[in-house]
C-alpha cells in the first residue's frame, strides 16, 4: 500500500494543476447538481418489522380516505383566571375559532371540543384536534399560518391558546452559529501547531472542498434517497472533522520529511505513502462502522451511516490527492519559519528535531506507568459510572424549550387531562378473521380497559368495510416514563389471549408505542454491534501492527472511552448536569439512536490516534529501538499532531452542540466528549502505560499468523528500503514490491 500511495502522492505533486481542476470541476457539477434538485424533506422515523410499525402500514391500507401517520394539531384553550372555557364568550370564542379552519385545503376535520367531551373536569381547559390529508412536511405555509392566525383570533378574546402536534414540527430547524466558532478554533489550533498559516489554509481548504463536494451530493440526493436535514448535518460534521485531521497527519508528515531534506516532490510521496496508508486506513474503519449501521434495520440511520461514510470516503481521497497537489503551488510556505530560515541560510541536511512537551511526557509516563495506569483507568471508569442508568427514548414536545408553544400546549394538556394525554396509543384491532367483528372489537375494549395503567379508552372507530377496529387508549403516566413502557407490554400480553380466542388481529401503535419498540430495538442491537465493532477493530489492528495485545488494548480503550462519553450523556440529558451550558431545559432519556451511532462513528476516530500514533512506535521498534526508546519516538513525531488533531475534532463537534436539534445536540455532546477522553486519556496515558508495561510482548505474534496475515505495510517500510525510479509515473498496474515480514 505504502509503495502505490507513495506513486499517487508523486504524481498529484506533478500533475497538480489536473488534479486540482478535476476536484474544482467535481465542486462545481457536484453545485450545480445540489442547485437544481428539489429541497429534501424530514421524515417521520420508522422501523419495518416491529408491532407499532405495522400496524401503522394496516391502517393506511384498512383507512385509505386518512393518513395514519399524516399531521395533526391540538389548538388547547385556557380560560382566564376565575373562568371556564364553557362560559357563553368563551365558548363563542372557541367555536368561531375553529370555524375558521374549517374547509382548509388541507383540513381533514377540526373536532368541536364541546361535543367530544374534550373538556378538563375544572372546565378551564379544553382542546381541538385538526387532523391534515397530509404528513406535517408538506404543510403550506398558508395552512400553518391559518392555523397560527385562529390561534391568534382566540387570543383576542381573552383566552390562552397554544398549539400542539405534529403540524408546527417541519418549522423548527436546526439552526445556531456555533459551528463558526469550533471552526474558527480549529484554524487557531491549526497555526498554532504547524507554525505557518499557509499550512493551516491549506488544510482547511481542502477539507472544505471535500465537505462542500458532501453537503451538495446529499442536498441533491435528498428527494432521490429520501436524505433528511439530519444526514446533511452529520455529513457535515464528519466530513469537516476528519478532512482537516487528514490533511494534517500528511501535511505534518511532509514538513517532516522536507525537513530531513528530501527534495518536494519526494516529500510529497513519502509524505502520501506513510501517513497516507494511515489515513486510508482510519477512513477505512470509519466508513465500515458507519456503513454498518445499516445492520439494525432503522432507514434512518441507514442514511445516517451512508451519508456519513461518503463524507468520510471523500475527505480521504482529497487528502491523497489534493493536498499533495497543493505542496507544489505553496511551495515553502507549507515549511514552519524555523525550517525556512534555515533553508535560506544554506543548512541542508535534515534539522534536530527539538525535545517537546510530548517527549518529556512519553518519558514521565515510563518512569510511572503503573501510577499512570491506575489514575487515567479509574478516572475514566468513574466518569462511565452514570452510564450504568442509560435509559433510550425519543424526544417529544416535552423536550422542547418552554419558549415554544408545542412545549406550552403539552404542559397545558397535562394539567388539564393528565400527563399520560400527551401519549395515547392506538389499538388497531384486524377482525378480517373474526366470526363477529363486533363482538369482538367490544372483548378488546373491555380486555384494554382492565389492564392497570390505562386511564380512559375511547369508543372504537370501525372501517367502511367493518374489518378494522381502531380506539384509542389514555395511559395514566407521561409518554417518557418506565410505567408507561411496562403499559404498553401489560396490554400486549393481555390481548395476545383475545386473538386466540376471537382469532382477531390485535396491534398497539401510537407515536409512544413506536419509540418504545425503537428504543428496545436499539437496547436489543447494542450489544451485538458493539461485539462486531469491537472483533473489526482486533482483526485490522493486528493486520496493520502485527501484534495480538496491542489491539486488545486498544479495543479495551475504545471501549473506556465510549463508557465515559456515555457517562457524559446520561449526566447531561437525563440528570441534567452543566444543562444551562449546552441549553437543555428539559431533561429525559438519551435519543434511542445515539448509542450505536457514536459507537459507529468513535471507532473509527479512536483507531486514527491509535494508527497515527502507534504506527510511529512500530516504526522505530522494527528499526532497532527499545520498546521504551519506540514510545518516545511516537511521542516526539506524532504526539504533538495528534494532540492537534484531537482538539480539532473536539472543537468541531462541540460547535454543533448550539443547534436546535435534539439530535444534533446528543451528538455534539457524545462525539466531543467520546474523542476528548480517547485522545487524551486512553491514547495519551493508558495506551503508553500499557506499552511500557509489555515491553517487548507489545509486539509479539504468533508465527502461524504472522504467515496467514497479510503485510500491508502502513508504516511505509518498503519505502525506507527502495523505491522505483519510476514510481514518480503513477503505474497502477505496476507489480507492489515484496515487503518482508517482521
Amino acid at each position: 500500500m505504502a509503495t502505490f500511495l507513495y506513486r499517487i502522492g508523486r504524481w498529484a505533486f506533478r500533475r497538480r494543476r489536473l488534479v486540482t481542476g478535476l476536484w474544482l470541476g467535481v465542486l462545481v457539477l457536484a453545485g450545480v447538481a445540489a442547485a437544481m434538485a428539489p429541497a429534501g424533506q424530514e421524515e417521520d422515523l420508522s422501523m419495518p418489522g416491529t408491532e407499532s410499525q405495522k400496524a401503522f402500514d394496516l391502517l393506511n391500507e384498512r383507512f385509505p380516505q386518512s393518513n395514519s401517520q399524516g399531521a395533526e394539531a391540538r389548538l388547547v384553550f385556557q380560560a382566564p383566571d376565575g373562568q371556564r372555557v364553557t362560559a357563553r364568550e368563551n365558548k363563542a370564542a372557541v367555536e368561531h375559532t375553529l370555524g375558521s379552519l374549517d374547509g382548509g385545503d388541507q383540513v381533514a376535520s377540526a373536532t368541536d371540543p364541546y361535543e367530544t367531551g374534550a373538556v378538563s373536569e375544572d372546565g378551564t381547559i379544553a382542546y381541538s384536534t385538526i387532523t391534515y390529508t397530509v404528513d406535517a412536511v408538506d404543510l403550506t405555509e398558508p395552512t400553518k399560518s391559518a392555523l397560527e392566525d385562529a390561534a391568534s383570533q382566540a387570543r383576542e378574546a381573552g383566552l390562552t391558546v397554544e398549539i400542539g402536534g405534529s403540524a408546527l414540527d417541519s418549522e423548527e430547524e436546526p439552526g445556531g452559529t456555533t459551528e463558526l466558532i469550533g471552526v474558527g478554533v480549529a484554524a487557531v489550533v491549526l497555526v498554532l501547531a504547524l507554525g505557518s498559516l499557509v499550512a493551516a489554509g491549506l488544510s482547511l481548504l481542502t477539507a472544505f472542498v471535500g465537505v462542500a463536494i458532501a453537503f451538495a451530493l446529499v442536498s441533491a440526493l435528498a428527494v432521490p434517497l429520501g436524505l433528511t436535514s439530519t444526514v446533511a448535518i452529520l455529513a457535515l460534521m464528519l466530513g469537516l472533522a476528519v478532512g482537516i485531521d487528514y490533511a494534517l497527519f500528511i501535511t505534518s508528515r511532509f514538513r517532516d520529511e522536507r525537513a530531513q531534506g528530501s527534495e518536494p516532490e519526494e516529500a510529497a510521496g513519502r509524505a502520501v505513502g506513510t501517513a497516507g496508508s494511515a489515513v486510508v486506513f482510519a477512513g477505512a474503519t470509519v466508513i465500515i462502522a458507519l456503513a454498518g449501521l445499516g445492520v439494525v434495520g432503522i432507514p434512518e440511520l441507514t442514511k445516517m451511516g451512508m451519508g456519513g461514510a461518503g463524507a468520510v470516503a471523500l475527505a480521504v481521497l482529497v487528502a491523497l490527492t489534493l493536498v499533495p497537489a497543493l505542496f507544489g503551488f505553496f511551495g515553502r510556505r507549507v515549511l514552519s519559519r524555523a525550517v525556512r530560515k534555515a533553508t535560506r541560510r544554506g543548512s541542508e541536511g535534515p534539522h534536530p528535531v527539538r525535545t517537546g512537551l510530548g517527549t518529556r511526557w512519553a518519558r514521565f509516563v515510563l518512569r510511572r506507568p503503573v501510577t499512570v495506569l491506575m489514575i487515567a483507568g479509574l478516572g475514566l471508569g468513574a466518569v462511565a459510572l452514570p452510564a450504568l442508568s442509560l435509559e433510550l427514548g425519543l424526544p417529544g414536545d416535552e423536550s422542547k424549550s418552554v419558549e415554544t408553544t408545542q412545549r406550552r400546549a403539552y404542559d397545558l394538556l397535562s394539567e388539564g387531562f393528565g400527563p399520560g394525554f400527551n401519549g395515547p396509543l392506538t389499538v388497531v384491532v384486524d377482525t378480517s378473521e373474526s366470526a363477529d367483528a363486533r363482538a369482538a372489537t367490544d372483548v378488546v375494549v373491555k380486555t384494554v380497559r382492565g389492564v392497570d395503567g390505562v386511564a380512559s379508552v375511547g369508543d372504537p372507530v370501525l372501517s367502511q368495510t367493518l374489518d378494522t377496529a381502531v380506539l384509542t387508549a389514555v395511559p395514566q403516566t407521561a409518554p417518557n416514563s418506565g410505567e408507561t413502557k411496562d403499559l404498553v407490554d401489560a396490554i400486549r400480553d393481555a390481548v395476545s389471549g383475545v386473538e386466540e380466542d376471537t382469532g382477531a388481529g390485535i396491534l398497539v401503535t401510537g407515536t409512544t408505542a413506536l419509540n418504545i419498540d425503537i428504543s428496545e430495538a436499539m437496547s436489543d442491537a447494542l450489544i451485538p454491534y458493539l461485539t462486531v465493532v469491537i472483533g473489526l477493530a482486533v482483526l485490522l489492528l493486528m493486520v496493520v501492527f502485527r501484534s495480538v495485545l496491542v489491539p486488545v488494548k486498544a479495543a479495551l480503550g475504545f471501549l473506556l472511552s465510549v463508557g465515559a462519553a456515555f457517562g457524559v450523556l446520561v449526566a447531561v440529558f437525563q440528570w441534567g448536569w452543566a444543562g444551562d451550558l449546552v441549553g437543555i431545559e428539559q431533561t429525559g432519556p438519551v435519543m434511542s439512536l445515539m448509542p450505536i451511532l457514536i459507537i459507529g462513528i468513535v471507532f473509527g476516530l479512536a483507531m486514527d490516534y491509535e494508527v497515527f500514533l502507534l504506527t510511529r512506535m512500530r516504526e522505530a521498534y522494527v528499526h532497532g529501538a527499545s520498546p521504551g526508546e519506540a514510545i518516545v519516538n511516537g511521542f516526539r513525531h506524532s504526539g504533538r499532531v495528534v494532540a492537534a488533531a484531537a482538539i480539532i475534532m473536539i472543537s468541531v463537534f462541540a460547535g454543533f452542540i448550539g443547534m436546535n436539534s435534539p439530535t444534533i445536540q446528543t451528538m455534539g455532546v457524545g462525539l466531543a466528549s467520546a474523542v476528548l477522553f480517547d485522545a487524551f486519556v486512553v491514547r495519551m496515558a493508558i495506551a503508553p502505560a500499557v506499552l511500557a508495561l509489555l515491553g517487548h510482548r507489545a509486539w509479539w505474534l504468533p508465527r502461524i499468523l504472522n504467515r496467514v496475515l497479510p503485510n500491508v505495510d502502513i508504516e511505509g517500510e518498503a519505502l525506507g528500503r527502495h523505491v522505483p525510479a519510476s514510481a514518480g509515473k503513477l503505474d497502477i498496474a505496476a507489480p507492489q514490491l515484496p515487503v518482508g515480514r517482521h
